[in-house]
């Protein structure tokens, strides 16, 4: 069976559980899970190369103690914790000590495992189910097989594109044929170690597209430091905790070992002024939510003239005049007509031609993000060309 095969197999099982409700909860199941295996077979990888390294997890939570099978007397391989105790095991033993007992604060691991399971969910109730899906994974998940753990991440996009039809949840997949397209034409340079944030990142696509674009400029004879270096180029945020946690295991997947530069914690409800010039990056790529609106009191210390709790007009704000360096790059995904409304839109419009060098815009076909939304979009690509030396924002008409 391939690996496309397993998983799909896996989601089958989860759907003959009575606490799994719709694909949103059975994807989330499925890459807590993954998360963890995938997790410990990179951990013994990081074993095999310091013997002094020591895991963020308690060692009774890590996954080798207590799903992973081992074998018995007779050379079988048996489950370490019974079906019918493993629900109560994880409910009450490794969830509270993966939501409490975990310190953010004592390295970048920690804080992933924290960012992670905070806020993440067992929804199965049936220990025999869980066993069952346990030993798809055992079966189909070895990380330390190239081939698998190439595919693995193809098969975890596919996963995340089905997941578009999952009511809402399609919110946060954009097509890799867009994601790709948009990292391709901003361009970040390894050889500068040009910095890549996506401040609603969503389950990951532009960051592992940027990933993609940036392991592409490596020679056959690149170093070990190059190759690094990616790891410490790639930012996200995201405010909503199943995406941050289908982002955070999207980078492991991809070879990013410890992505703790992916942030659980909402962009617009930073202050204006918390925003420093070391959060300035090179480059932003993202498909910022527009439609809603932010809760009362989230960007009411924004500027006047570009004061709105409309979110996609407070990513725009934020990206031109908070998250780019000078000369810094863009490319934004932004619903049909934005740079045509009155009030809020017309400033930023007019930030975007005296600030910025907005040299292209795209239109994309109108299914492009269905069945989530039939709203026509575009792609906007703009490059910062003057910073204010004061904050005002003010633009004469």
């Amino acid at each position: 069976m391939n690996l496309s095969s397993t998983i799909k197999s896996i989601q089958d099982i989860m759907r003959k559980d009575d606490g799994v409700d719709g694909d949103a909860q059975r994807l989330g199941q499925l890459t807590w899970m993954l998360f963890l295996k995938v997790f410990d077979q990179r951990e013994e990888e990081w074993e095999d190369d310091n013997q002094k390294y020591k895991s963020p997890l308690p060692e009774r939570f890590r996954w080798r103690n207590w799903a992973a099978y081992v074998a018995d007397s007779d050379g079988k391989k048996k489950p370490q914790i019974a079906g019918s105790e493993l629900i109560s095991f994880v409910n009450n033993e490794l969830f509270p000590a993966l939501k409490e007992k975990i310190d953010a604060n004592q390295s970048p691991q920690h804080k992933v495992i924290k960012s992670v399971f905070e806020d993440a969910n067992n929804y199965m109730k049936s220990g025999p189910q869980m066993l069952a899906v346990i030993e798809k994974l055992e079966e189909a998940i070895n990380f330390h097989d190239f081939k698998i753990r190439a595919n693995l991440g193809d098969v975890y996009e596919q996963m995340l594109n089905d997941l578009r039809g999952a009511g809402n949840a399609g919110e946060f997949y954009t097509p890799r044929a867009i994601t790709a397209f948009m990292a391709d034409r901003v361009n970040p340079s390894l050889k500068r170690r040009e910095t890549v944030l996506d401040p609603a990142c969503g389950t990951g696509g532009f960051l592992t597209a940027a990933i993609d674009h940036l392991r592409h400029q490596l020679s056959t004879k690149a170093s070990a430091k190059d190759k690094r270096a990616i790891e410490g180029l790639i930012h996200g945020i995201e405010k909503k905790q199943l995406p941050h946690l289908l982002c955070t295991t999207n980078m492991l997947l991809h070879g990013i070992d410890v992505p703790s530069q992916i942030e659980h914690r909402n962009t617009l409800g930073i202050g204006w002024n918390e925003w420093s010039a070391n959060d300035k990056v090179d480059c932003v790529i993202t498909n910022p939510p527009f439609g809603g609106y932010e809760d009362d009191g989230v960007g009411s210390d924004y500027p006047t003239e570009l004061r709105t709790r409309e979110t996609a007009d407070m990513f725009m704000a934020l990206i031109v005049k908070k998250l780019l360096k000078e000369n810094g790059r863009a490319a934004v995904v932004l619903p049909d007509g934005f740079l045509f409304g009155d009030g809020i839109k017309a400033t930023l419009k007019k930030l975007l031609l005296r600030d910025c060098k907005l040299h292209t815009i795209i239109r994309l076909p109108k299914g492009v993000f269905a069945p989530y939304t039939t709203i026509k979009t575009n792609l906007l690509f703009l490059v910062v060309v003057q910073i204010a030396i004061n904050e005002s924002v003010r633009v004469s008409a």
